[in-house]
């Protein structure tokens, strides 16, 4: 057979199923050339019309029509599934691009990639669309993190000192080799390696690495959380810059740093958090007021007046973006002298708070509030469980030793209820979950999961939290400044309308046009499965079925809470949107709401 005659047939073998992947044996088979010199020709053939572009050779090391010049491409992150296949999100409100194992060109988890459609799926139906990875533009995974291993009984090729262990599922169809060209580990110690070349067809399933730093052996205590930190590049230490700027922070609130605030110290008031908190960042207060309201006093640390724009310290929290809690530890965002000093609201100890106060009726109304900078004194560090053995168990001993702070506990849970009841009768979505944590040794191996059922106590701190980050919401729109809000929209009528669907098989009933989905609506389905085997399920079904939460500098409202306004304020040592909330507000209060004082934030504000 002529080669040119040859190249057309196989064109046709591969225009005949586009998207399938075709090795060489198979394609002589399917040719029926088989004698004996006519397989080389074949892969003559199959070079010459992968030099012209007409087919391309995958990762699995087969053979595939090559991409359409004139076909629609996209560029989105990919997914991978440790199966093999992967999806593209190419845009969050669209549906993702679902990618099989032969399509993803050795695309890694996170990757930006280019991808062209292969079937358009059908929304109605809830089909996604199915494409394919056409180029990778850039890859998310420069460094893994894993142990060091040499099988004495593998051949491995030149400039190969062993083979890594990466315990990341995504990542578990690669092989990982170290090259000879960095540091030279011994088995059992975890290392921190680049990669210095990823799979491509010509060597699929190989990641090459270099190793750069050695950070223990695998025997280690606290090593598996030490590995996890490494790999998404959590910075475990502060710069010397920042360290050397702390350094004239005091310990204690000075004279100076009390003028312009209102003097609280003579309040009492209490931080409640769980036992093992150090970065206490909200202390409350709550009394009735003679004409039947409630007096709130939600007091959060002042951060805002340690951590000021273009320092450092500012710099630093900015890239970190919030504390990171792991299973035995905490990278916070900001220095322990400041986290867990002079910023952490410990009590008896005067420290400074941006204050927000709020008069409440017994409808659950905010009538009046006031937000203002602040020196205060936490009467008592309190803990969940003792709250709730005094509001739940009535325990005797901690009444007696909480004696004058018992009325003001009785305000707080009579409070709450009223929050909780106007919560409710709006609409707000209230997701009934046990937390669990994870209980170590001292070798940092786990011995127990203890599963946490949130008492009277922590439903009623996130009672006074909302009001305070809903009030100061409020107050910022209303003024009509640049802003942060914590917006929550609306959930995609087709991800409700697949929900509804799963609701139909169990004979669940709703009312309403899902075009005008009220929180109220989910929140009835909830109470209606309240209880029953499939609430679980229904609970996670609903819970996937919503957008997620995230910030805007627009006020759309929170559709899970149910709430018109919503910001994030109560906790600025762990979170930075919360400082910088806090920058806001302290900055409209000193320079007024004019154009010039609009102008510090409104370019800001997207990023």
């Amino acid at each position: 057979m002529e080669k040119e005659q040859l190249k057309a047939d196989l064109m046709a073998r591969f225009m005949a199923s586009a998207t399938d992947e075709f090795t060489v044996q198979q394609l002589v088979d399917e040719l029926q050339m088989t004698k004996a010199g006519q397989f080389k020709f074949v892969v003559k053939a199959l070079a010459d019309l992968e030099h012209e572009h007409k087919i391309t050779l995958n990762q699995n090391g087969a053979f595939t029509l090559a991409e359409d010049k004139t076909k629609p491409k996209f560029e989105g992150v990919f997914h991978a599934n440790d199966r093999g296949f992967g999806f593209v999100t190419i845009d969050p409100e669209e549906q993702d691009f679902f990618i099989n194992p032969t399509q993803t060109k050795s695309a890694l988890n996170g990757d930006t990639v280019e991808v062209e459609m292969v079937t358009p799926g059908d929304p109605e139906k809830g089909i996604r669309p199915e494409g394919k990875v056409t180029a990778i533009k850039e890859h998310a995974l420069t460094q893994v993190v894993g142990a060091f291993e040499v099988n004495d009984e593998e051949q491995l090729p030149k400039g190969i000192l062993g083979t890594m262990h990466i315990k990341d599922k995504k990542l578990s169809m690669y092989r990982f080799m170290v090259e000879d060209t960095g540091l030279h580990p011994v088995p059992g110690e975890v290392i921190l390696a680049d990669i210095s070349a990823y799979p491509d067809p010509h060597l699929p399933g190989i990641i090459k690495v270099v190793a750069i730093k050695t950070i223990g052996n695998v025997n280690d205590p606290g090593m598996d959380i030490l590995e996890i930190v490494y790999q998404h590049n959590i910075p475990t230490a502060f710069p010397e810059d920042v360290l050397e700027q702390i350094k004239d922070i005091p310990d204690e609130v000075t004279p100076a740093e009390k003028e312009g605030r209102r003097d609280l110290t003579d309040q009492k008031l209490v931080t409640i958090d769980s036992i093992e908190s150090k970065d206490l960042d909200d202390a409350v207060n709550v009394w009735q007021l003679p004409n039947g309201n409630y007096h709130l006093g939600v007091h959060i640390a002042d951060v805002s007046h340690y951590v000021t724009p273009g320092t450092p310290l500012d710099r630093e929290a900015f890239e970190r973006g919030t504390s990171v809690y792991l299973t035995d530890r905490v990278i916070p965002m900001l220095p322990p002298k400041l986290s867990n000093g002079i910023c952490s609201l410990n009590p008896h100890v005067e420290r400074l708070a941006m204050t927000c106060e709020m008069e409440i009726t017994p409808q659950g109304e905010v009538v009046a509030h006031e937000i203002f900078p602040s020196v205060i004194k936490s009467t008592e560090r309190m803990t969940y469980v003792a709250i709730n053995k005094i509001l739940e168990s009535d325990d005797a001993k901690l009444k007696e030793r909480y004696a004058d702070l018992v009325p003001m506990f009785q305000d707080m849970k009579a409070l709450h209820k009223i929050l909780l009841k106007m919560r409710k009768k709006r609409g707000a979505i209230e997701f009934e979950d046990t937390e669990a944590k994870i209980i170590v040794d001292e070798q940092g191996h786990p011995v127990d999961i203890q599963l946490r059922e949130r008492g009277t106590s922590e439903r009623m701190v996130e009672s006074f939290m909302l009001a305070a980050n809903e009030t100061v919401a409020k107050h910022f729109n209303d003024l009509h400044v640049p802003f942060l809000y914590r917006i929550h929209e609306k959930p995609k009528d087709e991800k409700i309308k697949s929900f509804y669907e799963v609701l139909a098989s169990f004979g669940i009933e709703v009312h309403g046009k899902i075009a005008d989905l009220e929180p109220k609506v989910l929140q009835q389905i909830l109470k209606k499965v309240a209880g029953k085997p499939e609430e679980p399920m229904i609970s996670t079904l609903m819970l996937r079925s919503m957008q997620q939460a995230k910030y805007s500098d627009q006020p759309l409202g929170h559709f899970g809470l149910a709430a018109v306004d919503y910001t994030h304020f109560t906790s600025p040592i762990r979170r930075y949107p919360d400082l910088m909330v806090h920058r806001m507000a302290r900055y409209y209060r000193e320079n007024g709401i004019g154009k010039d004082a609009q102008a510090e934030f409104i370019n800001k504000l997207p990023e």
